[in-house]
């Protein structure tokens, strides 16, 4: 029988076991192949880039008028040095994701909302009240495979729950290094859709970042205060708070009776950290105005770099997974973004929940220009500070 010797181990084999072996090595080194295709491309493809071609294409032109999206920048090959190179201060993200909202047993349909409100954005124009040349439109954290995965699961099968919610945890990882990567360059994120889980990522990015604790100021019918229980959109903020990002945190408006004695406990016990006023003292027995409630909350975080969140179901009739029937009308969130704009020293801006294409009902086309006014408002509140 023929042998060979393996002068690398040391070993000799019969003929048909070296090539045995040779066959067994070859498949390794395709799989190691594969697998690093695969995790560079998933590398690549954290950020679904919008090129300044796909901007224009958004872009709905008019002679004689200049359009916001003519006026924006976007990236043409290389997304991060491209960024870092501009001199734009916001940068616009969206995060076509449902799947936290599912994982909190929610309506999908939160995935429908950056498209819309970015071409309500692109088409407003670009005048002496807005300096678009300070927008630079990057495009999409990248979460087609993980909705791909979702869409196998139901929200009515406890197991299916556990997946959604471990498909919420990359989604952090993926929102936290889009964000860290932005603050690092000093520029300030402009987040759109997705679920509130989303926040998570927004403040670990800006605390990886800034490599310090940062506050965070919502308005929001809901604490989003659950128990750490899996990653879903009821408890963004008490994760963060439990691993040492968020700092202070502020809520404005929240419906008394939409919240859990365990969520109302923890703010109890750590009123030096956690604060917020209600809906209800506000517009149903009056005992302060809006501007108060606003400024109560803006005073408990102003102290540092802030996150500024909006959760679209405080808005009256707003398409969202928990829309509510009664909440605070457009111009008083349009209000509320601008003054935290103005007032804070704001990392980012979050708009979440918005779901112009609900799972139950037709799409709703007010949502994105809603959106985009919100956009607006909140550069011109940083821009006048």
């Amino acid at each position: 029988m023929d042998t060979f010797y393996d002068r690398a181990q040391g070993d000799i084999y019969s003929q048909r076991t070296f090539q045995q072996l040779l066959v067994f090595k070859n498949a390794l080194l395709n799989l190691q192949g594969i697998f690093i295709f695969i995790n560079f491309h998933l590398q690549m493809e954290i950020v679904k880039v919008y090129t300044k071609d796909h901007v224009s294409k958004l872009t709905r032109k008019r002679t004689g008028e200049l359009k916001v999206g003519e006026v924006v920048e976007a990236a043409k090959h290389n997304w991060k040095e491209e960024l870092e190179a501009s001199h734009a201060k916001f940068v616009i993200v969206g995060i076509p994701e449902d799947i936290g909202v599912r994982a909190n047993y929610g309506r999908a349909g939160a995935n429908t909302a950056f498209k819309p409100a970015l071409e309500s954005f692109l088409i407003q124009q670009s005048n002496h009240f807005l300096n678009a040349n300070d927008v630079f439109v990057l495009g999409e954290v990248f979460v087609d495979d993980l909705m791909e995965k979702a869409a196998n699961y139901d929200i009515k099968d406890r197991n299916d729950i556990v997946h959604l919610r471990s498909l919420v945890a990359i989604i952090d990882e993926r929102v936290t290094e889009v964000i860290k990567f932005i603050v690092e360059l000093k520029k300030i994120p402009i987040v759109i859709g997705g679920g509130h889980n989303n926040s998570y990522g927004n403040i670990s990015g800006t605390f990886h970042a800034l490599n310090k604790k940062i506050n965070v100021i919502n308005c929001d019918p809901h604490l989003d205060f659950r128990q750490l229980e899996g990653r879903h959109s009821g408890n963004g903020f008490s994760y963060a708070f439990k691993n040492g990002f968020l700092d202070k945190y502020a809520v404005v408006a929240m419906h008394e009776q939409y919240n859990s004695k365990i969520a109302l406990d923890q703010f109890k016990n750590n009123p030096s950290q956690l604060f917020f006023n209600t809906y209800e003292s506000v517009f149903v027995r009056e005992e302060m105005d809006f501007t108060k409630a606003l400024n109560q909350c803006i005073g408990f975080v102003k102290d540092h770099v802030c996150g500024v969140e909006l959760d679209l179901d405080a808005i009256t009739n707003v398409p969202t997974s928990a829309k509510t029937s009664s909440g605070i009308s457009p111009v008083q969130a349009r209000q509320y973004v601008f003054n935290c704009a103005k007032n804070l020293d704001a990392a980012y801006l979050h708009i979440a929940e918005g779901a112009p294409v609900l799972s139950h009902i037709k799409a709703d086309n007010k949502t994105g220009k809603l959106i985009a006014y919100l956009i607006s408002d909140f550069i011109k509140g940083v821009e006048s500070r």
